[in-house]
Formats: structure tokens, C-alpha cells, sequence
């Protein structure tokens, strides 16, 4: 098991700062390993968000919303989306009565991406906490926030 304190060379105050530093470099950590494996499926992991909620919502999606529901909230955005329409997995749709507003479709080469990233590739990230670990960690997450 690793030591943070010897990780990164540091002493801490408290529990409760190490406890925020160590919350700030495991998901550092994380976002390296997504990365670092969806690189080679050519996307990023926001990417791979956006067409996450697309394929889940089953329909087209204005931008708003797509922001509203992602994990990493990055106000790029609408430059992801640029990208993921230049590789043609999303395309726009103008909507007919009102030009301002564009809603957002995941495209059958999106849906074939998708298809072929497993679903599980995150396991190994969460593989030294068993079931009641995981469970127990989310609950304090969620106390946290």
C-alpha cells in the first residue's frame, strides 16, 4: 500500500489536509490512467464522457445539458465537441425553428467506438478495494461533498 507523505515527499498538518491532498493526486492519478488508455482509441477521457451521455440519453442533446451532466465540468467543452465532430462520432443538428440552438448526435461511428472500449477497463484502477471498500470510500465521498 502507498504512503503519500513518502510519495510526494511532504509532512502534512492534520488527517484532514492529507486527506485533501491525497483525494487531489489519486484522481490526478486516475485522469493519467484514462488517458494513458483511451489514447489509443484516439479520444480523451471528457471525450469519452460526452459520448457517454450521448449514447445514454438515446436522443440528441443540446450542448447545455451535455455540460451539465459531465464529470469534469472543463468549460472546453464545445472545443471537445469540435474534435469529436472532426473525427465524425458526434454531429450538430440545427434545430429547425430556432438556428441559436444546436442539439448534439452521437453518430454510428461514435456507437462503434464506444462498442469497442470494454466497460469495465477502469477495474484495475479500483482492484486492491473489495465491495465493501468501494462502497465504504463513495459513501465518504459523498459526505465529503
Amino acid at each position: 500500500m502507498g504512503d503519500l507523505g513518502k510519495e510526494i515527499r511532504s509532512k502534512f498538518v492534520n488527517h484532514r489536509q492529507k486527506a485533501l491532498v491525497n483525494i487531489l493526486y489519486t484522481a490526478n492519478w486516475i485522469t493519467s490512467c484514462q488517458n494513458e488508455y483511451l489514447k489509443v482509441y484516439g479520444i480523451s477521457p471528457q471525450q469519452y464522457n460526452i459520448l457517454r451521455i450521448l449514447r445514454g440519453a438515446g436522443e440528441p442533446l443540446k450542448v447545455q445539458v451535455i455540460k451539465d451532466r459531465m464529470i469534469d465540468r472543463a468549460p472546453n467543452a464545445t472545443r471537445l465537441m469540435d474534435k469529436l465532430c472532426a473525427k465524425n462520432f458526434i454531429e450538430r443538428l440545427p434545430c429547425a425553428h430556432d438556428r441559436r440552438v444546436v442539439k448534439i448526435a452521437i453518430t454510428d461511428k461514435g456507437l462503434g467506438l464506444l462498442a469497442s472500449i470494454p466497460n469495465d477497463f477502469n477495474k484495475d484502477l479500483l482492484k486492491n478495494l473489495n465491495e465493501e471498500d468501494a462502497e465504504q470510500l463513495s459513501n465518504l465521498l459523498d459526505k465529503m461533498r
